[in-house]
């Protein structure tokens, strides 16, 4: 009799917990709703997943309007800044190999040399380019220029004026990497000037850097004698079976591409990104999905595709309040690797282009991606929805 109550009771509670789970997701889907509708939105796409699996996941709204296409789990877009984080990941598979290490000049390792007008003598090592910290700026005149647009179909006054006022020209004749980082940096570059630099030391002062990134990116380049994208091609993509992940627009992917959104009623051109690493990454929330489970098996000691012990550093504070660089505050989060190591105990990276947003956070039991294919300045209602919901649904059954 006793065992006959002990079932019983399991399969209250298991039931109990499944309609719970299912009153969270109706729940959830509908503030999501109704946030798609409050803000004008396009179409977007969130996922939520636990060590093992996602537990919920939709699309909301439209990848291609004119076209009555919906936006799903599985359509691809363009992740921003998110794409720093497969540097984080590259370098230190990097460093695994043997190539470098943190403390590397950087100057030991490129083809040409890079050195900072205003302090000529200072050393500037790997881990600076990691936190933003190493006086190479983004000059936006120059920077801006790279972004390589296709021709618009339509010509829309509105668009026409906003890619003018942003300088997104598309003009550059130094389109590639290689190219792009010699004529930004040295100085008998086309695109080089002072003002690419910042008159501070390594380490002292805080720079949002996107070129700075990528060079990080071109130094495993350099030392692997393959490009960046095959390097992330062969130690994350294929590894994690990210099949149609890509930091190019390709056959395979643009029938699943959203369009790029300035409003509702105007669209950008598709286009890509000369420093590609930086910002260029094209994926679904299904397939991020599968990268961000691997981060949460490494912040749970759980080697992937890479070792624990390159986990720990990369997630590791750098800063403290002691040490903190100026222009930077820790009120709200850290650096590691890349990686913003936030004060609520999640681990992620935000990302924003023309006609993109997209968010990932994690921790050791939960996960969140958010994808728009519309440049959403505040996030921080839609993010407060999901970290809201990701526990309760995380704890329960899907």
């Amino acid at each position: 009799m006793t065992y006959l109550k002990s079932i019983f009771f399991f399969v209250i509670v298991c039931c109990t917990l499944t309609v719970k789970s299912q009153n969270y997701q109706d729940s959830l889907r509908l503030k999501l709703k109704d946030y798609l509708e409050e803000n004008n939105i396009p179409g977007f796409s969130v996922a939520i997943l636990n060590k093992d699996k996602i537990v919920f996941e939709s699309g909301f709204g439209y990848a291609d309007i004119a076209k009555k296409k919906v936006y799903t789990p599985q359509t691809i877009q363009n992740i921003g800044s998110v794409s720093k984080t497969f540097i984080a990941v590259s370098l230190m598979k990097a460093i695994e190999l043997g190539y470098f290490d943190l403390d590397t000049d950087i100057n030991t390792i490129l083809p040409f040399k890079v050195v900072n007008p205003y302090l000529p003598d200072e050393i500037i090592s790997i881990k600076y380019l990691t936190t933003h910290t190493s006086g190479i700026i983004d000059n936006q005149e120059i920077y801006n220029r790279s972004y390589r647009f296709e021709r618009p179909k339509v010509q829309n006054e509105l668009l026409i004026k906003m890619m003018k006022e942003n300088n997104y020209t598309s003009d550059l004749n130094n389109t590639t990497l290689t190219t792009f980082l010699k004529a930004y940096l040295t100085p008998q570059g086309a695109l080089y000037k002072k003002e690419n630099f910042s008159n501070s030391k390594p380490g002292k002062r805080a720079s949002y850097s996107n070129i700075g990134s990528a060079l990080t990116a071109y130094l495993i380049e350099v030392k692997s004698g393959i490009s960046f994208a095959d390097f992330t091609q062969k130690y994350i993509f294929k590894p994690l079976h990210m099949n149609n992940t890509n930091w190019f627009k390709t056959k395979q992917n643009t029938s699943k591409q959203a369009v790029p959104y300035l409003t509702k009623d105007i669209a950008f051109p598709f286009y890509h990104l000369t420093t590609y690493p930086d910002g260029g990454l094209r994926t679904s929330a299904a397939e991020l999905s599968l990268y961000v489970r691997d981060m949460m098996k490494l912040l749970n000691h759980n080697a992937g595709l890479i070792k624990n012990a390159s986990a720990i550093e990369m997630f590791t504070p750098v800063f403290t309040p002691q040490s903190v660089p100026e222009n930077m505050s820790l009120q709200t989060r850290n650096k590691g690797v890349f990686w913003n190591i936030y004060n609520n105990g999640y681990i992620g990276h935000d990302g924003d282009d023309p006609g993109a947003s997209a968010n990932i956070l994690f921790n050791k039991t939960t996960g969140i991606i958010f994808m728009s294919n519309i440049y959403i300045e505040n996030r921080s209602k839609i993010l407060s929805i999901l970290q809201k919901y990701a526990p309760l649904l995380t704890a329960s059954p899907k």
